[in-house]
């Protein structure tokens, strides 16, 4: 059995940690936050408390529409979870047919607008409008609503997450096809709450990712973390029926690093293989203002004070 003070996991901006049970961890929130793959070394005052608090929000919800399991126990502190430990298995398709209360190494993204890298993506040819669901031919300007909730799949494990087509994501999973396809038929479940609850507060929901295990039973668990500023992307309504895109995530910090040159020269280290330059701290305004963006969405989100 592990130590309480185990940590399982540290990821760039959460860490995962044993308890005195073994079919229990703990998530654990920081105030970090990163850009470009790099954690800053600089802290974001109550961003963990936020994302936790948010996130917890969501799978309350989803619990009380009946939707799906999900993997929380219950809220520890402001920004830690108790919750379910699934066994993680990282050889691709070695995942047993008949395995329990295991991660599934894959990460489902639904998009309901064009933006991000499927924005980027239809630029350079890669995506159709066929393919996002508009009659083929037609040119698509970014940020316009998809005709239907576009599903991708991704990889886990991997140095950089991959889009699937659906026999690979089969195989590296070893789900059955009937359970992947119950699996994508939650999240359109989930996003529907997601959308129904945050247009009332003038938030669109773009897009955003989320991870499953099954549980015992092979019954799909929701787990992880969604809905948040971290793991999806928002924008307000009012200012999007004017005809202007108002990105409400971090973009202001990924803003400051491109207008200082930090993010060509990390570019640059990353293209010819030199080590990359290390991040440089935020400016007090930008921290200030961070903090205020992750508060002040918070409770867009929930309808809750932070």
């Amino acid at each position: 059995m592990c130590n309480m003070a185990d940590m399982l996991y540290h990821g760039k901006v959460k860490q995962v940690w044993s308890t005195e049970d073994p079919d229990i961890i703990e998530f654990r929130y920081t105030d970090q936050i990163s850009v470009f793959d790099q954690v800053i070394p600089s802290l974001i005052p109550r961003k963990g408390e936020s994302l936790n608090r948010a996130s917890c929000h969501w799978f309350d919800l989803v619990e009380q529409e009946g939707i799906c399991q999900t993997h929380v126990i219950e809220m520890s502190a402001p920004d830690r979870i108790l919750a379910r430990r699934f066994d993680v298995i990282r050889e691709p398709g070695a995942i047993p047919k008949d395995a329990q209360n295991f991660f599934i190494p894959l990460e489902v993204i639904c998009r309901h607008y064009l933006a991000g890298t499927a924005w980027r993506r239809y630029q350079r040819g890669e995506v159709s409008a066929e393919d996002l669901g508009f009659e083929a031919g037609g040119a698509l300007s970014e940020g316009v609503k998809l005709p239907e909730p576009f599903l991708e799949v991704s990889t886990k494990f991997e140095t950089f997450d991959r889009n699937l087509d659906r026999a690979e994501a089969l195989e590296i999973s070893n789900l059955e096809p009937e359970e992947l396809d119950a699996i994508l038929g939650i999240v359109l479940e989930v996003d529907g709450v997601i959308e129904r609850e945050t247009s009332k507060r003038g938030l669109i929901h773009v897009d955003g990712k989320k991870e499953f295990a099954l549980g015992p039973e092979r019954v799909p668990v929701l787990i992880d973390s969604f809905g948040t500023l971290d793991e999806d992307r928002w924008w307000d309504a009012e200012s999007y029926a004017n005809g202007d895109i108002v990105q409400l995530s971090k973009e202001s910090v990924r803003q400051h690093y491109i207008e200082t040159g930090h993010h060509a020269a990390l570019y640059e280290a990353r293209q010819s293989g030199a080590p990359e330059p290390p991040i440089p701290t935020l400016p007090d305004d930008i921290i200030s203002s961070t903090a205020e963006l992750y508060a002040s969405m918070f409770e867009r989100l929930t309808g809750e004070d932070l």
